[in-house]
């Protein structure tokens, strides 16, 4: 197996990764900064204001995006798991 395919795999993996967690991080970060921006201008400075409303949205984000996810990660493991003997000879 030359190096040049096992740094290509790992790319895609890398990629694979991003794609799939992207939607919730960036959901994540979206909620936060709109709490932040709340609580600075009502000067509400409550820990558990800025935790629930972005746990909740990754929660939805879960639901929503789950099935896209889960689609994503099957068509990755059944290409890897099709060409394994490829692979390994």
């Amino acid at each position: 197996m030359p190096d040049s395919f096992v740094i290509g795999l790992g790319t895609q993996v890398m990629w694979l990764i991003v794609k799939i967690t992207a939607p919730i991080l960036l959901l994540g970060l979206a909620v936060g900064l709109l709490v932040s921006i709340f609580q600075a201008t009502t000067q509400i400075q409550e820990q558990t204001l800025s935790f629930v409303p972005k746990i909740i949205a990754v929660i939805v984000a879960l639901l929503v995006f789950g099935p896209w996810m889960l689609t994503n990660l099957l068509d990755f493991t059944s290409n890897i798991m099709s060409h394994l003997m490829s692979y390994v000879m």
